[in-house]
């Protein structure tokens, strides 16, 4: 465990009002790079996801503990002239403010952007919400996937539409959160002014598909589901060996000529039907074909070894185990102990990706219980 204190955002203070995954995720990466974060909660029941389980860890979720480490815990009624005027000293006093309520519940507290920035004129004022700020709809990660498009490209075909199971909408509206706050708060180094900041699950979504939004935005071609394989790219998807899957992530005609000569099909490289991607793409189907009858011969690991050796992108199909075992056999830690007085052992991690040299995640302290501070 890092022992380290601070950090790159230790003299910042965030008033965090989120709750869920987009918001939490947002802040503890934020918090994991020093910020204070003190997380405001409903009296009784705190954030939904505490009772989200299984799995538990003890009488705790463990959705709960995987966004809120490094973080304090106040339990605040906003719905009471008490509750709302500590919420106000708080928003006073902080650098940032998270919230993802719906689009006008802040105001109507009193807790809107144009009444916090009359207390706190350099705020900066996150909103997350599910649709914008100017629809007044609820947004959750499978309703987004569902609604957004990414459901109808996930599955094994046209007419299986499937969500990603996780919700990685949340999570990449946590993380474009987490880069407008740091945008907004370069910003205001420069020039003393803080500003709001806006990021919804729908846009955050639609920038995120990348490649398939790209070709209908720009080339009018409306993507459908393809299983595991890639509409722009071949050999590209999961083939059978001995024993278990091996996706094959082949992206240029180097790497193609490798694979064919690690499988003894050295003539298909010259093929013209396979000299190209684009070529391979159109001739797929038997091309995948043939490739499956060479990979059925040996285990799924021994061609790992060889074509890894050749610099062919591959890998077998591994569970969440094997990939933390993977990572770990990589020498990227992926798993961190956070040891504090709250509990009676450790609390193990997945940790923050994000590397910095000088100035390192650290782990503070495990999430709160409710109300704690």
């Amino acid at each position: 465990m890092t022992t380290q204190t601070g950090g790159a955002l230790d003299d910042l203070v965030i008033a965090d009002f989120g709750r869920v995954l987009a918001g939490p995720y947002a802040t503890m990466m934020l918090a994991d790079l020093g910020a204070e974060v003190i997380k405001v909660e409903r009296p009784g029941t705190g954030d939904d996801t505490r009772s989200w389980g299984p799995p538990w860890v003890g009488e705790e979720s463990s959705y709960f503990l995987g966004v809120n480490r490094n973080k304090r815990s106040v339990a605040l009624d906003l719905s009471s002239r008490e509750g709302l005027d500590e919420a106000r000293r708080l928003v006073e006093r902080a650098d940032v403010m998270v919230e993802n309520f719906l689009p006008g519940t802040m105001d109507r507290l009193g807790l809107g952007y144009e009444q916090v920035r009359e207390i706190n004129p350099d705020v900066v004022y996150c909103s997350i919400t599910g649709f914008g700020g100017h629809n007044n709809l609820p947004g959750y990660d499978l309703l987004i996937q569902a609604v957004g498009g990414l459901m109808s490209i996930t599955g094994p075909d046209a007419d299986t539409p499937t969500k990603v199971g996780v919700a990685v909408v949340d999570v990449i509206t946590g993380m474009h959160a987490a880069l407008g706050i740091l945008a907004a708060l370069r910003h205001r180094d420069r020039t003393g002014q803080g500003q709001r900041v806006e990021v919804n699950l729908l846009s955050s979504l639609l920038s995120a598909l990348a490649n398939q939004s790209s070709g209908y935005v720009a080339a009018g071609v409306v993507p459908t589901a393809m299983g595991n394989r890639h509409p722009s790219i071949a050999p590209y998807e999961l083939f059978t060996t001995a024993d278990r899957p091996l996706v094959l992530a082949v992206g240029n005609d180097r790497q193609f000529a490798s694979l064919c000569s690690v499988l003894g099909l050295d003539e298909l490289a010259s093929d013209e039907r396979y000299a190209t991607n684009a070529a391979r793409v159109a001739n797929r189907d038997v091309l995948v074909k043939t490739i499956n009858e060479a990979l059925s011969s040996e285990t799924a690991d021994t061609w790992f070894d060889a074509l890894t050796a050749e610099r062919v992108p591959c890998g077998p199909l591994n569970d969440l185990a094997d990939a933390i075992a993977l990572a770990e056999r990589l020498g990227l830690t992926p798993v961190v102990e956070i040891d504090d007085e709250r509990r009676e052992r450790p609390l193990r991690q997945i940790a923050n990706p994000i590397r910095l040299s000088a100035t390192p995640a650290t782990y503070r302290t495990t999430p709160p219980r409710l109300g704690e501070q």
